[in-house]
């Protein structure tokens, strides 16, 4: 089982820039595709970021082009860097580990909080 811890929300103005980080507690290379989601109160948690099986980045209509998901694996870690901030990216920000091999598995953080206004 892995555990995810994420950092780097807060309150930043429109057009501004933050990186998320989440760094899981064992190796995720080969194991676990990693993926970031968002949720506001009332809403679905919704796909912002995603490594796909393939190896590929999958990205929300809403961010292509702002935002950019990465990931070092020697640190155990992934990032979401979130450029061109809009008061409608406000929203929980959540890591995302689903296991790939056996067993099969989905793991979340607990959550960083992002607000965008002035």
């Amino acid at each position: 089982q892995v555990q995810l811890v994420e950092s780097g929300g807060g309150l930043v103005q429109p057009g501004g820039s933050l990186r998320l980080s989440c760094v899981a507690s064992g190796s995720i290379f080969g194991i676990y595709n990693m993926g970031w989601y968002r949720q506001t109160p009332g809403k679905q948690r919704e796909l912002v970021a995603t490594f796909t099986s393939g190896g590929r980045t999958d990205y929300a209509d809403s961010v292509k082009g702002r935002f950019t998901i990465s990931r070092n694996n020697g640190k155990n870690t992934v990032y979401l860097q979130m450029t061109s901030l809009k008061p409608e990216d406000t929203a929980v920000y959540y890591c995302h580990a689903e296991r790939s091999v056996v067993p099969f598995g989905d793991y979340w953080g607990q959550g960083t909080q992002v607000t965008v206004s002035s």
